[in-house]
């Protein structure tokens, strides 16, 4: 974790320095004062429910050797921190503070910064890329979902010193953020995932995603530049309409070079022949540009997952790790709970638990898988409602219904309100039978009317955005 003088802060931070020792280490750094420990550095955050600068007192009580205030201390609070040798600093904004502070600790480490973005796709690319570069390097990497311009930084302050390669997830919910988080973390090799339809009720449109998506080339230095025997890469995927455009507008001018990643002969990491086995595993012929090919399996279910480990190989490659480790980690791989992650129900059914969170690209992958696994009983499509879709939201909703009845399901199940119906009525106008298609308005009612009606045969894939909590369905029947 970050070590740092409190003399030093206000250079790395431009913060203003109230009162302290300038001589005391600073170890650690967090936004809640319960948890502030020996040295730690306590950044109050004002927020409207809870205001981070009124618990300075506590922090400083707790141990904090640095707090950092949004607005000017007491005289009160002046003579608490001299009292325990703590120093206290003012920052205009809270979040720039991390970010510059994160950014200081990152050049200091030296370590090589994989960044990770897209709409979908994130995680999973992170978990296996960190298991390929795990098997040689000390890896620090994103934990659930600390990917903001709070959470980033964060995970950077939290890296061990003697960290080799940062492999850091960073999300947005509009334009300018992944340029701030890029800034900050300065990666070397950057990989988007898929310009999706996730966020589009805030950005208006997929070409303004992709527009803040390429952001994260901002950081990155000129491919003509060696760091510590690196060059920068922008990962990319060769179908994805949008590539030209990131390539032409982002990563030409920024002078980084681009490794496409795909199922075309002309990408420069490949997959084909792509099957799935009776479990639902990828199978696939893997091929690097050097004319390199083997065929591998993937531990994770789904099709869905063959680009996300397309891109890790690339990074893996670029980084040292042999095929053999490649073919040995993708058999091995496994990803974060509640993605396609296929549960057996305590009555012998099967579930794919994929009920992290939804959009329109994910939820046509869960269904495709849904219609691909063997099963003896009947599919079960349970699909929540998805979030940040703004005006497009029951347009979006209805193509999901539309794509549901087109693999037809036993029984289609739509959680939540209007966009549940939404989901519903274009699945009827898709030809669906009406005694196949339910609507419920909440997980408690789904948990009630259908927990203990599944049969040992059925394949149930459950779906939805994180605010309908369809994980608890999951861990009930589970």
């Amino acid at each position: 974790m970050i070590e740092i003088a409190v003399k030093y802060l206000e250079n790395v931070t431009g913060a203003k320095p109230w009162t302290g020792n300038a001589d005391r280490v600073c170890r650690g750094c967090v936004i809640d004062s319960r948890q502030v420990e020996t040295d730690s550095i306590f950044v109050a955050f004002p927020g409207e429910r809870v205001d981070g600068n009124d618990y300075a007192s506590q922090a400083i009580e707790a141990g904090a050797a640095c707090v950092v205030l949004t607005r000017e201390p007491s005289r009160e609070l002046i003579r608490q921190a001299d009292d325990h040798e703590c120093a206290i600093f003012t920052a205009d904004d809270a979040t720039e503070f991390l970010l510059r502070l994160a950014q200081g600790y990152r050049a200091r480490m030296r370590c090589t910064v994989v960044g990770i973005t897209g709409s979908i796709g994130k995680t999973t690319t992170k978990d296996v890329l960190c298991a390929l570069l795990a098997t040689r390097y000390r890896v620090h990497a994103t934990r659930g979902n600390y990917n903001s311009l709070i959470g980033m930084p964060l995970t950077i302050l939290a890296a061990p010193r003697n960290t080799q390669i940062m492999v850091l997830e960073m999300g947005m919910d509009s334009l300018g953020q992944i340029e701030r988080l890029s800034r900050c973390a300065q990666p070397t090799y950057s990989i988007i995932t898929k310009i999706g339809s996730s966020h589009i009720g805030l950005l208006g449109s997929r070409e303004n995603i992709a527009r803040a998506k390429a952001e994260i080339v901002c950081g990155m230095a000129p491919s003509s530049v060696n760091f510590e025997g690196h060059h920068s890469k922008l990962i990319l995927n060769g179908e994805d309409e949008f590539t030209p455009f990131i390539t032409a507008a982002f990563a030409k001018p920024a002078g980084v070079d681009v490794v496409l990643c795909g199922t075309s002969a002309d990408d420069d990491v490949s997959a084909t022949n792509i099957e799935l086995d009776q479990n639902g595993s990828p199978v696939f012929d893997l091929m690097f540009a050097n004319g390199a090919q083997f065929k591998t399996k993937l531990g994770i279910t789904g099709k869905q997952a063959v680009p996300n480990a397309l891109y890790a190989a690339a990074v893996a490659s670029e980084l040292g790790i042999p095929q053999f480790t490649i073919d040995e980690v993708f058999r091995e791989a496994q990803i974060t709970g509640h993605r396609q992650e296929v549960r057996l129900a305590a009555n012998g059914a099967r579930v794919i638990d994929d009920s992290y969170n939804a959009s329109p690209e994910s939820m046509a992958a869960g269904l495709d898988l849904l219609s691909t696994l063997p099963c003896r009983g009947a599919r079960v499509a349970i699909l929540g409602e998805m979030g940040e879709l703004g005006d497009e939201a029951p347009r979006l909703h209805q193509l999901v219904g539309a794509y549901a009845a087109s693999k037809k399901p036993g029984l289609l199940i739509c959680v939540g309100d209007e966009n549940a119906r939404q989901m519903a009525s274009a699945a009827r106008l898709m030809g669906m039978d009406e005694d196949g298609i339910q609507v419920v308005p909440d997980c408690d009612k789904l948990i009630a009317r259908y927990s203990h009606v599944l049969a040992p045969t059925d394949l149930v894939l459950v779906k939805g955005s994180r605010f309908v909590g369809l994980d608890r369905f999951v861990e009930e029947v589970c």
